[in-house]
């Protein structure tokens, strides 16, 4: 049981920093393209598949170590690790771009917004914009968008274990 403790937390640890990397290498891709400015759905969907692929390779790699058997409990701690460990790292990047590398990646964001705002709804006021966009502020700090990455990376791994655990377990 100690052998299973042990490899869970090696693979976890592992494939974790294998994702964190990834997810900084598509971070800064999308830094690079201007993506953070203008989002697009494509970005998203990469760094989906990133979490999906690693997930579930780190699952399987834990059944192979484990002589083939994998219970759904331990593809959830296992999955759900990986993406704890990979969003920490995401996280930090994140962190760094924001108040480090590029402060200003804020106020491009605000103002990207804001164009949006303004093109989406042409009869909204100047007030109501500013108002808006206020609120957009208070959840765009960088340690609120770290936050909610972490939190969605989590329930990304949760969702993408269970699916994987029930599909790959064996008693």
């Amino acid at each position: 049981m100690e052998n299973d403790a042990t490899s869970t937390k090696k693979i976890t640890i592992n494939y974790g920093i294998i994702l964190g990397i990834l997810s900084v290498i598509l971070g800064v891709v999308i830094y690079i393209t201007d993506g953070y400015a203008k989002q697009n759905w494509i970005n998203n969907i990469v760094g989906v598949a990133i979490i999906a692929g690693v997930i579930i390779f780190g699952i399987k790699a834990f059944k192979t170590t484990n002589n083939g058997f994998l219970t759904l409990s331990e593809a959830l701690k296992t999955g759900v690790g990986i993406a704890l460990v990979g969003g920490i790292i995401g996280v930090i990047w994140t962190i760094l771009l924001m108040t480090v590398i590029d402060p200003e990646i804020m106020n491009q964001i605000t103002e990207v917004q804001r164009r949006q705002m303004i093109e989406n709804y042409p009869d909204m006021s100047e007030e109501q914009l500013n108002q808006s966009l206020e609120m957009a502020k208070k959840f765009s700090s960088p340690y609120m968008i770290g936050a909610f990455a972490l939190i969605w990376n989590l329930f990304l791994g949760l969702i993408i274990s269970l699916c994987a655990g029930l599909v790959m377990q064996k008693k």
